[in-house]
């Protein structure tokens, strides 16, 4: 257990927060530092064919030990953390035998992690939490995933007694940004199917995710006096208060779970004479996603038609871009790949819960560039923010799982 505590601390005390803004690959110079320490620590561990490229993409074999033929499966997971909140200077707390009770991450500022919001807390009474010293993010997510995969790849090499096919690992940076699986080259990776360790509670097991896209709508204006404004000023502002109105009522990320898709209004910037509204669109039914998307369509059509003859030219404009889509439609086919990983929760005890994922993940991406790619728990929850956690209990049950998938493929 502490070797788990101490390689995964290693982990998170490293910044490799990563920015939308940068065009760079990966977008932070930080993020070499853990991409370096993992290259070194994976050739140390014993895996073979160890490689980083120029943008920092790590891969690594485990050989196969068994005569027969069998599939080349991979184990992915990203090291870079979200920008959404401060990644610099974590300091972990270890609470061993955690008690069920409020956890004090900062006694100065009085940050408390109480079961009585996080209501998941409950189920890990009496197990050892990580927690954020309430001034950071932990980085669970997802150097849990990097900890797990690392850790199993370890045991597999000192245990040869567990049979296993040909394994290769892939490190990714730029996740949370959307950019982690884009330089991803599949064809050097070679893995018939891998797997993304990159949920959430112990049990998740995920191979159906949103279809997405962005939508960015500007609203243009006239500015005039206000005292002399009758029938010649028009406020974009109100006219983008009028297009947000015409979205329907309560599809948004707060009134929406499971597989109900939304609208989600993220960003609004305005002036008399131009005001941008940016949103994401989500659903994981394809139909239901292009109907979403030209609604957006429809509604700035009606509010051009409507400006038509004051304004002289479109006073509203659409742009929408696909982001992801749903892996479902590029899993299902190869279902066995999803049937084993939840046999290998069931050899061990681990109740499989298959759901959707409200979002997206690399295993999308990689999924549309032909490397079939389920997601399965990491064991972290409230990502990206202060209140993060990981039991070490959780971390453990995903190295087995990732060796017993090993050690199923290997029998298949």
């Amino acid at each position: 257990m502490q070797h788990i505590i101490d390689r995964f601390i290693s982990y998170v005390t490293i910044d490799t927060e990563s920015d939308p803004n940068s065009t760079t690959t990966p977008s932070t110079q930080k993020q070499w530092d853990l991409a370096n320490k993992l290259v070194e620590e994976l050739k140390t561990i014993g895996l073979q064919d160890v490689t980083i490229d120029d943008k920092a993409y790590i891969m690594a074999t485990l050989p196969s030990n068994v005569e027969h033929e069998v599939p080349t499966i991979g184990f992915i997971s990203h090291f870079d953390t979200s920008p959404d909140f401060s990644g610099a200077n974590v300091k972990p707390q270890v609470i061993k035998s955690y008690d069920g009770g409020d956890i004090v991450l900062n006694a100065d500022k009085n940050i408390v992690l109480s079961p009585k919001y996080f209501k998941d807390l409950v189920q890990y009474k009496g197990q050892t939490l990580i927690t954020t010293d309430g001034t950071t993010l932990l980085g669970a997510d997802d150097k849990a995933g990097i900890t797990e995969i690392v850790t199993a790849m370890e045991y597999l090499i000192q245990h040869p007694e567990i049979k296993h096919g040909k394994i290769r690992i892939g490190f990714t940076p730029d996740e949370e940004i959307g950019r982690g699986a884009h330089h991803f080259d599949v064809e050097k990776f070679g893995a018939d199917w891998a797997y993304t360790m990159d949920g959430s509670q112990v049990g998740e097991l995920e191979y159906e995710n949103f279809n997405a896209a962005g939508a960015k709508i500007t609203f243009k204006g006239k500015s005039v006096h206000p005292g002399y404004a009758k029938g010649k000023m028009i406020n974009s502002m109100l006219i983008a208060n009028e297009f947000i109105n015409a979205l329907p009522k309560g599809e948004t990320p707060e009134e929406t779970r499971g597989y109900e898709g939304f609208f989600h209004v993220h960003h609004l910037n305005g002036s008399i004479e131009k005001t941008v509204v940016e949103l994401i669109i989500r659903d994981h039914n394809k139909k239901k996603f292009e109907k979403r998307k030209a609604l957006i369509t429809k509604i700035t059509h009606n509010i051009n038609k409507k400006f038509a003859k004051q304004f002289g030219e479109d006073i509203a404009i659409a742009e929408v871009n696909d982001q992801y889509y749903n892996m479902k439609e590029k899993v299902l086919p190869v279902k066995h790949i999803v049937d084993i990983a939840e046999k290998a929760m069931k050899e061990l005890g681990i109740k499989p819960l298959i759901k959707p994922i409200r979002g997206g993940t690399d295993g999308s991406q990689l999924s549309y560039k032909g490397l079939p790619c389920p997601n399965i728990f990491a064991g972290g929850h409230n990502f990206h923010g202060k209140y993060e956690y990981v039991p070490v209990e959780s971390i453990q049950k995903a190295i087995n799982v990732i060796v017993k998938i090993a050690e199923l493929t290997a029998q298949q």
